[in-house]
């Protein structure tokens, strides 16, 4: 939902910057930036919550935060991780991406 909500807001952040640089209109990218700007954050901030609980790679993660970059990627790359089954939480006996920072931070102490 949230790479949907990011996708839709980069749209409209290009159809505001169209009219005010076409039609002179600045106050739509005014709005739409400050839209763009919290709905990007939201994105960018699940992506780094759900990686670990979802047992991605890290490479999974870097692909979904440079997927936030080009307009309407983010949707690309939520279709491409639901046909490979990256968004359904998986059972495992390994540990998580943050469990395993955490042993090695409590191994360092």
């Amino acid at each position: 939902m949230v790479a949907v909500a990011e996708a839709v807001s980069w749209a409209a952040l290009l159809l505001a910057m169209a009219a005010k640089y076409g039609l002179g209109q600045p106050l739509g990218v005014t709005v739409a930036g400050w839209v763009h700007g919290v709905v990007f954050t939201a994105y960018v901030v699940t992506c780094l919550v759900v990686f670990s609980p979802l047992r991605w790679r890290f490479r999974v993660l870097v692909l979904a935060l440079v997927a936030s970059v080009p307009p309407l990627a983010s949707v690309w790359f939520e279709r491409w991780a639901r046909r490979r089954g990256l968004l359904e939480r998986r059972e495992s006996q390994e540990p998580t991406f943050w469990g395993r920072v955490g042993y090695a931070l409590r191994t360092l102490n």
